[in-house]
């Protein structure tokens, strides 16, 4: 049987990854949407009474048939890019898309809908199943059912465009880092640590050359620009990494007019339903109230944080210039610079640290770590999985498998740049009576292992596994019944942020990194006076950090928000950065080309969500601070109120129930080491 299919039957727990092959996707979906398309119309007709639970034993389980396929096929495309596999997803796009558009604007079922809502029945649901319905309701304004005529045709025709050239900006940026390397001499790696060197050496010799390859990707760029002692070439790889996917490259990739286009018609979209801009339809769904409300909150943010980021830029241009003998700081300076000077005021490096965190000893730690919070076990099982790297996991309570997960930790040619959690498969009392439990995929981008010695971590690298396993978290310890709301279904998207910052947290614990660490070669935990200069510099350049942000925050929403800015990204980009940073941008930096978190993700008007839960989460983790030897009952409080909760309720109202308040800024600021005699005293935050 097709493996996409044999995923969804009855009794199958997990799906055969391994056994999927490009040819397999056309079938998959002939099948599926076929059988979407008669159980929308049946729903819609007369043959399926206007009552909760008859609608859902029919839309309901087709629908999300359609969606597990189309999901593993999107995921496959995300960490394993082939031609055939591309060419497959690309086939399929505009009639997954058309079904969505069409099942969202459906006038028929948004009837049936209203009438359930108006029906005294509605009272008797259970408060989850009154959620979901109050956001099916919601979703059908947003996805076009009171729109009519040429007003219906031309949304319709968006949104197949718009998914379109969402596929093809993650594409260009991936195709752009793919096919970008230069190839170098030892002499010129000096400074470079030799695990990059040796991963360079290994790419050149697969290629039958001498020499070292360097290239685009992570953990590669990341500490060549970092490390390399040679400007001449950390320039090389700064302007590379800025000019990706425009115009300044290779042309095939260009995402210029992807991106002018795609803004252009989300504007059009929201104007059909009655929006001034997209950022206001795209704040309706969301905690913030208005767009004026978000720019208000980005701007306040970066003025607190503008005096320390113009302090740490002094700093830098002075050490560079007093101490490494640069006249100028130049934008492929500053990570170079930033090391040495961190090194310098805090007796240690990044490398250094680096050599206590190996992957296997991490994700113990981690585990470790959750079963003390949540009371939840995690243990490794044999499965079907797409590459020899990834492993997959279960979550235990009570004796009883609660969840899975896949987890795909190193880079690799042809996967999307970047660290995600996706939902492979969400919870569900499904109308047959039989119980969902949900799987996810979490997906990094980490240095691989070389040889036979296990792959070694930063601690950036540990705090973005402690993020993402935190959606992860919040995806899978839901108790929530109801497929719409369990997890981070339902949930506000500037709230989704609230659980994985929260456990970046735990990354800056002593009693958590000494049971993560142990020393690569002697097999030593983490040295407590050196974890001690770790958190002395846990603040370095926060300043400069939070006000990149907002930075990033305002370009977003003043894009989305503004009419005419969909044709100068750049030049706004410019703006904002002259605006809010004391940093001037490199004029050749092209962000907004690869800025895929807005052009082919969910972050549209919306990235300013990363700060807005930043406050929810300093402030939720602040309990566990006050907590001390009752940090596992805190936990349970975490885990009942906002972790198993979902999105079956209002954010604020889980942040509530587990805080007893409203969420402040204080904590945010102190966490951040913003706060001093330059800060006026924060005020509460909505």
């Amino acid at each position: 049987m097709n493996p996409l299919l044999a995923a969804l039957e009855a009794g199958v727990d997990l799906p055969d990854f391994a056994a999927v092959r490009p040819e397999h996707v056309t079938p998959a979906l002939d099948v599926v949407l076929a059988q979407a398309e008669a159980a929308l119309e049946r729903t819609a007709g007369a043959e399926v009474a206007a009552t909760y639970e008859a609608m859902s034993a029919v839309l309901d389980v087709s629908v999300e048939r359609l969606h597990r396929v189309w999901g593993a096929v999107s995921h496959l495309l995300e960490v394993q890019d082939t031609p055939a596999l591309r060419a497959a997803h690309g086939d399929n796009l505009a009639r997954v898309t058309d079904f969505d558009t069409r099942l969202a604007s459906d006038v028929r079922l948004a009837a049936k809908v209203r009438a359930i809502a108006a029906s005294p029945a509605t009272a008797a649901l259970t408060p989850d199943r009154r959620q979901a319905l109050a956001h099916t309701l919601r979703d059908f304004m947003l996805g076009g059912a009171e729109l009519e005529g040429a007003a219906r045709e031309r949304f319709a025709a968006i949104q197949a465009r718009s998914a379109m050239l969402s596929q093809q900006f993650g594409q260009n940026v991936l195709d752009a880092t793919d096919a970008w390397s230069c190839d170098v001499d030892e002499a010129e790696l000096d400074g470079v640590p030799d695990d990059v060197r040796e991963a360079a050496r290994e790419r050149a010799r697969a290629d039958g050359r001498n020499g070292y390859r360097l290239t685009l990707h992570m953990p590669c760029w990341r500490p060549v620009v970092q490390y390399a002692k040679r400007r001449e070439l950390r320039e090389h790889l700064y302007r590379a990494w800025a000019v990706r996917a425009s115009e300044l490259g290779d042309a095939a990739h260009d995402n210029g007019e992807v991106l002018r286009e795609l803004v252009e018609l989300r504007q059009e979209a929201a104007g059909l339903l009655g929006h001034a801009s997209y950022a206001h339809l795209s704040l309706v769904p969301k905690m913030a109230r208005s767009p004026e409300e978000v720019l208000e909150f980005v701007r306040d943010l970066a003025r607190r944080a503008r005096p320390f980021a113009e302090r740490e830029l002094a700093e830098m241009e002075g050490f560079a210039r007093d101490t490494l003998g640069l006249a100028t700081l130049e934008p492929w300076d500053r990570a170079f610079v930033a090391e040495h000077l961190e090194q310098q005021r805090y007796a240690f490096s990044g490398e250094q640290v680096r050599q206590y965190f190996t992957a296997p000893r991490v994700l113990d730690g981690l585990f470790a770590l959750v079963e003390r919070l949540f009371g939840v076990s995690v243990r490794a099982e044999p499965a079907s999985v797409w590459h020899e790297d990834v492993s997959f996991h279960r979550l235990w309570r009570d004796g009883e498998p609660i969840a899975g997960f896949y987890l795909d930790p190193y880079a690799r040619a042809g996967k999307q740049s970047g660290a995600w959690m996706d939902d492979a498969r969400a919870r569900w009392l499904r109308p047959d009576g039989r119980l969902q439990r949900p799987l996810a995929h979490l997906v990094c981008n980490f240095a691989p292992p070389l040889g036979a010695r296990p792959a070694l971590l930063t601690h950036d690298d540990v705090l973005t596994l402690f993020h993402e396993f935190g959606h992860g978290l919040h995806h899978m310890l839901t108790r929530v019944d109801e497929r719409a709301v369990a997890g981070i279904a339902g949930v506000e998207w500037d709230a989704c942020e609230l659980p994985s910052q929260f456990m970046e947290n735990f990354a800056w614990e002593w009693t958590v990194l000494e049971r993560l660490s142990a020393h690569v070669d002697s097999g030593m935990p983490l040295p407590r006076e050196l974890f001690e200069r770790m958190r002395a510099a846990r603040n370095f350049q926060s300043g400069l950090a939070m006000v990149r942000q907002c930075e990033l925050a305002l370009f977003d929403m003043r894009l989305h928000l503004e009419p005419g800015q969909a044709g100068r990204a750049t030049a706004l980009m410019a703006e904002v950065a002259a605006e809010l940073s004391p940093l001037a941008p490199a004029p050749f930096g092209r962000y907004a080309h690869s800025f895929t978190h807005l052009f082919d993700g969910a972050y549209a008007a919306g990235f300013y969500g990363y700060a807005w839960a930043e406050v929810l989460s300093a402030d939720a983790y602040s309990a566990f601070e006050k907590a001390g030897s009752d940090e596992r009952a805190t936990g349970q409080r975490y885990r009942e109120a906002i972790l198993e909760s979902g999105g079956s309720r209002p954010a604020l109202e889980s942040f509530k129930a587990f805080r007893g308040r409203e969420p402040r800024l204080d904590a945010l600021l102190r966490h951040q080491g913003l706060t001093g005699d330059q800060l006026e005293r924060p005020a509460a935050v909505g």
